[in-house]
């Protein structure tokens, strides 16, 4: 079978199940590898923050080295816009790996920067600019793989395959504190500091490359005709004629973001500063807690399959409205690591009603020519105002002595994209994803 549709226009429609389960991989593994080089730099910052922002304190080092990390974040929709359009008008597969090809740049660019002391204030400008690529291609990274995982996927069992969007989301986090535990055991502190921290960026590229090997190989999902579409990813013609749609999955995402953030990358945090846990057992909670969320994904989004997509969806919106804050409050006075766990792996179940099948809701709502568009922007928007304010937002209200006002934040975004479900027309019934 050939790669285009030159041939055979609707050749997707003919795949096999062994087929789909291989297109599925390819695109979900330049998932994880995106978010394997983006949250390396996260966790690496303690160690190369110096070597690019050498005055002030090690705090002022790390504020200055996360307005980098809050920079990339910015980056989304731009991303969410440009890859949705090359997506919508070039094709999903050409999208999907210049968005892989494009992190995999910026991780080299980070491997081998010279320091402060080698290049002065052009380091951590070049660092900027590195980040800025990651970004864009991680902000079109969701919205392209997310719709074609939909559109590859199997009939009947559209949830269960799409789900492994977000095991590899997921696991791309987890194998970057793998990754960096690793290089803990076998260097010193001060070798991290001097060059280790180089070696997960490396890594992060060549996983890249092979992920681009893979998905030079799959399937487009379009037609040539549908690619030549007046409206195909058109900005105006997406707002002109699925606003309802756009501003649909805005509001879900918004509560869908915040809450995901709230539990994951928040959380850890929130352990130590909040409950008084050390750092090393956070960190071993956490990690239990996201290997058990990304093995609940497939698990979901199988559910999703038997009683909706949209009854999944209000499900998710209803209890994390109701059952946030409760969560929250028992996680401050914690004492037991075994309780914290059971806790916030109860929340990584009511969200992944939401995260199993998130991308392929949003994908079902939007018709082919503008879909990796719709999907994309949307998303993006919502996640960088909403998910991406997550942790500014919870500590600014811990600072101001009013900590519990952050939970009912969570609590309300969550019932308004319950809200936002129960309005929302089933995307199985609307006939847009076949």
């Amino acid at each position: 079978m050939t790669t285009t549709d030159t041939a055979d226009p609707h050749a997707i429609e003919h795949l096999t199940s062994r087929q789909r389960v291989f297109a599925i991989v390819g695109a979900s593994s330049g998932n994880l590898v995106e978010w394997f080089d983006f949250y390396i730099y996260s966790f690496c910052a303690l160690y190369f923050s110096s070597a690019f922002f050498p005055k002030g304190n090690p705090t002022t080092q790390l504020l200055n080295t996360a307005g980098i990390f809050a920079a990339g974040f910015l980056m989304r929709p731009i991303g969410g816009w440009l890859f949705g359009r090359i997506a919508d008008r070039y094709g999903r597969r050409n999208a999907m790996m210049i968005s892989v090809l494009m992190m995999c740049g910026g991780s080299l660019m980070i491997a081998a920067l010279p320091t402060y002391a080698s290049i002065g204030t052009a380091a951590p400008m070049l660092l900027l600019v590195a980040r800025l690529f990651q970004g864009l291609s991680v902000g079109g990274e969701y919205g392209t793989s997310a719709t074609y995982m939909s559109e590859v996927a199997e009939p009947g069992r559209k949830g269960f395959f799409a789900s492994f969007q977000y095991v590899t989301l997921i696991g791309g986090q987890l194998a970057a504190l793998l990754v960096l535990g690793i290089l803990q055991l076998l260097l010193t502190h001060d070798e991290l500091k001097a060059w280790g921290w180089r070696i997960p960026f490396v890594v992060g590229a060549c996983a890249a490359l092979v992920s681009l090997y893979l998905r030079r190989s799959l399937h487009e999902t379009t037609t040539a005709s549908e690619r030549k579409s007046e409206a195909a990813g058109s900005v105006a013609s997406l707002l002109k004629h699925h606003r309802r749609a756009f501003v649909t999955v805005l509001g879900f995402t918004a509560g869908g973001s915040l809450i995901f953030y709230a539990f994951t990358t928040y959380m850890q945090k929130y352990l130590v500063n909040t409950a008084g846990m050390s750092t090393e057992t956070a960190s071993r909670i956490m990690t239990v807690c996201l290997l058990v969320y990304m093995l609940l994904q497939p698990a979901f989004g199988a559910l999703s399959d038997r009683i909706g997509r949209r009854t999944s969806m209000i499900a998710f919106g209803a209890l994390a409205a109701v059952f946030t804050t409760p969560i929250m409050m028992a996680l401050r006075n914690v004492s037991s690591p075994l309780t914290a766990g059971a806790l916030i792996v109860c929340a990584l179940a009511i969200i992944s009603l939401y995260t199993s099948i998130g991308g392929l809701i949003k994908a079902e709502m939007f018709p082919v020519e503008v879909r990796a568009l719709g999907v994309g922007l949307s998303y993006a928007v919502a996640n960088a105002i909403f998910g991406g304010s997550a942790e500014y937002v919870a500590l600014w209200f811990k600072q101001a002595g009013h900590e519990p006002y952050f939970y009912w934040y969570v609590s309300v975004m969550c019932a308004l994209a319950c809200l936002v479900a129960i309005r929302m027309p089933d995307p199985t019934k609307a006939g847009l994803l076949k």
